[in-house]
């Protein structure tokens, strides 16, 4: 348990001490109509605290966490950018926090124009016509895609085509979702060269084959060079192309996938269109799919009419509703804002300045890193612990731990699973050169520490408000809750 709460709880807490005081006729008029078996005969046990008590500790808890508005966030394959604070105002305004998604259409033609505009401009980023934003998060798009490729293939009677390829590096909810749509999966090897092994996936192509999901770039960081080749043996076997929207953001305003042969893919707005993803939500993840395949959408689908912009739930070979309602709408007026303030040439320049930032750190880190596919990356790297740093005792876990000591969140480690020790780097776009080299310049301290033997390296973190943990045990015998003796 975090110290500071069992010190607010235990140390702080005095008999008769009180935030709001409230009169007995307060009590009584608060549990008037209740069932007599549901009123208690004691008060809870409860800390009893002043208000200044608490907001102090809930002040004091915001200033301990790991913020992208403090400090460095290099997360692979979580992109942590920085999200301008005009589109949490905009997000924030009552006109739009206060809708309500039973209101009538034509009461929320702002809202709904929004989302035809921004169903528009993900189709023209990706090449891919028929949007949805109806998905609530990366995972739930791939799944989404998923039901809509079974759809297809059972609408054409091809019930036989129930096998998915996944490659080796993929991220871990593809398999998941395969799974919860119905499908089985086939892993593809990777390469030497780190990217998808063209032979594997050939002798796998058969009749039985549903489609590919493909991450591009991939979780290394590296693009498919062969992506047309990919998408067009796939498609002569009889199967659709799926791709991991996930690190959109390393080429978009650069290529379209639906122009090198991709059938469907979602995209993460949480992640490439500004909202900072992390903490389990909110998320957003559209579908962009095929003309093809635009049937399939999931319900409720915006269209434009003469009159304006409405709801439809007209698609009779539609897969139905996936959930509640339309989305984390403020994640998708975050996306719009993001969108409009940068227009495409904007767009473009992020995804350069992503590549440039990962390439300048790979290039910086990897005398003193070993670094795997060590070329020209996209949006991110893999790097890893020296053979001579591992015979000392030094792992990843470790890196991770002095890096937080160091005032830096880790970025990903022990992913991909293709690279032993993985450590993903991804800067961001939003990085300055100044930031990124006091960052090279911490990680190169480290190695040196992890040549060198250094100890200190498996007790840290010290300097923070929690130590180092026993994970093993934390997992085995979490304490959840609080209560007294």
């Amino acid at each position: 348990m975090n110290l500071d709460i069992v010190h607010l709880l235990i140390e702080d807490s005095v008999p008769g001490r009180r935030c709001v005081r409230t009169s007995g006729a307060d009590r009584k008029a608060a549990i008037a109509g209740l069932p007599q078996a549901e009123v208690r005969e004691q008060a809870p046990a409860l800390p009893e605290l002043s208000e200044m008590d608490i907001v102090r500790h809930f002040t004091r808890l915001s200033q301990k966490n790991f913020a992208i508005s403090t400090q460095f966030y290099p997360l692979g394959s979580c992109t942590m950018k920085y999200n301008p604070a005009l589109h949490e105002s905009i997000a924030g305004r009552s006109h739009w926090n206060g809708l309500h998604p039973w209101q009538d259409d034509g009461e929320v033609q702002g809202a709904l124009s929004l989302m035809w505009e921004l169903q528009n401009d993900l189709a023209e980023a990706t090449g891919l016509p028929g949007v949805t934003l109806h998905p609530a998060a990366g995972a739930h798009g791939e799944l989404t895609a998923l039901m809509i490729l079974r759809a297809y293939l059972d609408g054409r009677g091809e019930t036989k085509r129930r096998v998915i390829l996944i490659p080796d590096s993929a991220h871990g909810t593809n398999p998941a979702s395969c799974t919860l749509a119905g499908f089985k999966v086939l892993t593809i090897q990777s390469s030497k060269r780190g990217l998808l092994d063209r032979e594997d996936l050939r002798a796998h192509l058969g009749s039985d084959t549903a489609g590919l999901m493909i991450t591009n770039p991939n979780t290394l960081g590296l693009f498919e060079e062969n992506i047309r080749e990919i998408c067009d043996a796939v498609h002569e076997a009889g199967g659709k192309v799926y791709m991991d929207g996930a690190n959109f953001n390393a080429i978009m305003g650069v290529t379209r996938p639906g122009d090198f042969g991709v059938d469907m893919m979602h995209l993460n707005l949480h992640k490439s269109f500004s909202t900072p993803h992390g903490g389990g939500g909110p998320g957003s993840g559209p579908i962009c799919v095929t003309e093809e395949l635009r049937p399939y959408l999931p319900n409720p689908r915006v269209v434009e009419e003469e009159n304006g912009y409405r709801l439809i739930e007209d698609s009779e070979a539609s897969i139905g509703r996936l959930r509640a309602f339309h989305g984390n709408f403020g994640v998708l007026l975050r996306a719009w804002a993001y969108i409009r303030r940068l227009g495409a040439k904007g767009l473009l320049r992020v995804a350069e300045n992503a590549v440039l930032n990962a390439n300048y750190l790979r290039i910086k880190l990897r005398e003193h890193w070993r670094v795997p596919y060590d070329r020209t990356c996209t949006h991110e790297f893999v790097a890893r612990p020296k053979k001579t740093m591992r015979e000392n005792g030094i792992h990843t876990i470790d890196i991770a731990k002095r890096l937080i000591e160091r005032g830096y969140h880790p970025p990903t480690v022990y992913f991909p699973l293709v690279v032993n020790e993985a450590i993903m780097i991804e800067p961001t776009e939003t990085e300055s050169k100044a930031t990124l080299d006091a960052f090279a310049q911490t990680m190169i301290e480290i190695a040196q520490e992890a040549e060198a033997g250094n100890s200190a390296l498996h007790a840290a973190p010290k300097n923070m408000p929690v130590s180092r943990v026993d994970e093993a045990r934390a997992v085995k015998e979490p304490i959840l809750t609080w209560a007294t003796k």
